[in-house]
């Protein structure tokens, strides 16, 4: 049932029973243990009560959870054939995950934009600082939370590292604003637009046999970047 909320959306008890195989009668009983436990928001419209994850932190921690486990499809009304769609893009509470997310994260970092950090964060160059303003994202609106502005959020379906964090998030909204993706409406799928497929190979030369290309067995090709990126990040990052 978390992870049918994963996309921070809020959903009644009936379809998170669906979506965990359980009756109405079970879902109802963990669900009142999740929001007692501080997993979990309700909010009520007239007689209908929706949950929803109590914040990104829970999002992270169940994607690191789901890592070491065996992948599953979450299963929604009507049942749907988007495993491999949930794979390629899709949402992590706020940020990009999935076979995308990884491959965008590799190339910010392959070429100097980000740098790998201690305590799973990373870093913004002044080189990405740059490049990022020259993308139209606003950093100074991107303000560091607890854990920094950009975080290693480990994926669950690729076993290697998306951005997460105030950045992560801004990237999203970023890439949603320029029509480059969009997300759906019935689950955590996040589709590439035609325009981004072009803005993917012209501003980090990704493609869609790269993107396909990342996977739990794919070699690392961030780990050049954790060992020759640049020092110097932005100041304030």
């Amino acid at each position: 049932m978390l992870m049918a909320l994963a996309d921070g959306r809020a959903l009644p008890a009936g379809e998170l029973a669906y979506a965990a195989g359980v009756t109405p009668q079970t879902a109802s009983s963990h669900l009142t243990k999740l929001l007692d436990g501080g997993l979990l928001d309700v909010e009520k419209q007239g007689r209908h009560r929706y949950s929803r994850l109590a914040g990104p932190q829970v999002a992270l921690a169940l994607e690191s959870l789901a890592s070491i486990g065996t992948p599953r499809t979450v299963r929604r009304k009507p049942p749907g054939r988007d495993a491999e769609k949930l794979r390629f893009a899709r949402c992590c509470y706020d940020h990009l995950a999935g076979q995308a997310g990884v491959a965008i994260t590799q190339a910010l970092l392959t070429r100097g934009l980000l740098s790998v950090e201690p305590d799973k964060r990373f870093a913004i160059t002044d080189q990405g600082a740059a490049w990022f303003d020259a993308f139209g994202l606003d950093l100074e609106a991107a303000r560091p939370g607890r854990h920094g502005i950009a975080r290693q959020c480990l994926d669950w379906t690729e076993r290697q590292h998306h951005l997460a964090g105030p950045l992560g998030v801004a990237l999203l909204d970023s890439l949603c604003a320029k029509g480059w993706v969009t997300r759906s409406r019935a689950s955590r799928a996040v589709q590439i637009t035609p325009r981004g497929w072009t803005g993917l190979r012209e501003q980090l030369d990704i493609t869609a046999d790269a993107i396909e290309g990342i996977g739990s067995d794919a070699a690392d090709e961030a780990q050049t970047a954790r060992t020759t990126a640049p020092a110097n990040t932005a100041a304030g990052r």
